[in-house]
């Protein structure tokens, strides 16, 4: 794909004036640089007293910036500087300035006359008119118009073709170069925070399924541990093994690719909470709003518990009062919102800092591996930049802390993380 450039960003505007400058006073011709349609760019040099009353009316000015455009496009057409006659009948050149095959402008020179009888071979541009000869002034003007030999003429419009596109494409290069190297640094990047996420990940689901040697063993004594609570009627503690059961069965059976509905999450969420109920009993309340509707969206696997777990932390086991979490499902254009909120003391600011922090450190996975930052990376790993955790906490006792995490209602085979 061909990339698009200003001119600015390829010859600053300032150098590209002192080259007209010097270049117009050293071959003796007027000299300005055009954009395509014929427009000056910066101020023109060396213009003659004929061009310069010619351009002060509206109706001649019109017709040299048309003449202009016209010399430019066929220079760029030809990829080499072109000799024309404009309309007025003098003789100029345009130099294109094309760099990676695109037109930025071509330099205009000339507003000459040539020695000997060279003009009547060289073509008119456009449609020439001697309506000027009617302004007393311009063939006054006429007449003190330079003549050059044709042959220096031409040879200064390849020299300037060479030197311009030599700095052209010398930029060029230079941008190509620093945009390729950035786009290493960012590749760099995103494989350096993959692999510390891929880390993580790893990190997480060992802690998580330290067990897993020999499940069927693990469901084999839970099964048992069951029926003896059903023969001794015992119903809590019946209750809460086959609730801890099917968390495990959840964390050992997880989807492919890390995915999982989020009907699926809502169930180990609830049977988690149900095993803190029986625990904490009164100390905590909690309520639970999801529609349906979304049970069958997919997301990653294992995003939902470490921020409740964060919850019977730092605010169930803390708190005097009974403390309250809620957990709210809606939509928001193309995305899915679950938003968890409680009435804590909040999460203090370097904290949430340290969690939107892009590096994952050997502290963070000894601290909490399957954290609220573990959380965040993967939702941005996993579906964009636009995704991850939004955290909103005042710091203030009971004032509470609001965690939404964002996943888009479709998402591609390659997600996931």
């Amino acid at each position: 794909m061909t990339t698009k450039f200003h001119l600015s960003e390829l010859l600053d505007l300032n150098q590209l004036k002192v080259i007209q400058n010097m270049f117009s006073k050293a071959i003796g011709v007027a000299l300005v640089f055009v954009d395509p349609n014929g427009v000056p760019v910066i101020e023109p040099s060396g213009f003659s007293d004929f061009c310069r009353i010619c351009r002060e009316s509206p109706t001649f000015a019109n017709q040299c910036f048309q003449c202009d455009k016209a010399g430019g496009l066929a220079a760029m057409r030809a990829n080499k500087p072109v000799v024309y006659r404009c309309n007025c009948g003098f003789v100029e050149f345009a130099v294109p300035l094309i760099v990676n095959e695109e037109y930025l402008g071509a330099f205009i020179s000339g507003q000459i006359r040539v020695e000997g009888n060279r003009e009547e071979d060289i073509p008119y541009i456009v449609d020439h008119s001697e309506e000027w000869k009617n302004n007393p002034n311009l063939l006054k003007a006429y007449y003190k118009v330079n003549t050059i030999p044709y042959e220096r003429f031409e040879s200064s419009a390849y020299l300037l073709f060479n030197i311009t596109r030599s700095l052209a494409e010398k930029n060029y290069l230079n941008i190509m170069q620093n945009t390729l190297h950035s786009q290493t640094l960012q590749l760099e990047t995103e494989k350096r925070t993959r692999a510390e996420l891929e880390k993580s990940l790893s990190e997480a689901e060992y802690k998580a399924l330290s067990y897993q040697i020999n499940p069927h063993f693990l469901f084999n004594v839970l099964n048992t541990i069951g029926r003896l609570a059903l023969l001794e009627n015992a119903m809590e503690t019946e209750n809460m093994v086959y609730q801890f059961s099917d968390m495990m069965r959840y964390i050992l059976k997880k989807g492919k690719n890390n995915r999982i509905t989020i009907g699926t999450e809502l169930n180990l969420i609830e049977n988690y909470i149900s095993i803190q109920k029986l625990r904490l009993v009164d100390r905590f309340d909690y309520k639970i709003d999801v529609d349906k509707k979304y049970l069958d969206i997919e997301c990653p696997f294992l995003i939902w518990q470490p921020i409740v777990e964060n919850f019977f932390k730092y605010v169930a086991e803390l708190k005097e009062k009974s403390s309250f979490i809620s957990i709210t499902a809606y939509e928001e254009q193309q995305d899915l919102c679950i938003k968890f909120a409680d009435n804590g003391d909040g999460i203090p600011t370097e904290v949430i800092a340290n969690i939107y922090n892009n590096s994952l450190t050997d502290d963070d996975y000894k601290v909490n591996s399957v954290g609220l930052k573990n959380i965040h990376h993967r939702l941005k790993l996993s579906f964009g930049s636009d995704y991850g955790l939004i955290i909103q906490s005042k710091q203030e006792p009971n004032m509470g802390t609001t965690i939404i995490l964002k996943i888009p209602m479709a998402v591609n085979e390659a997600s996931y993380v």
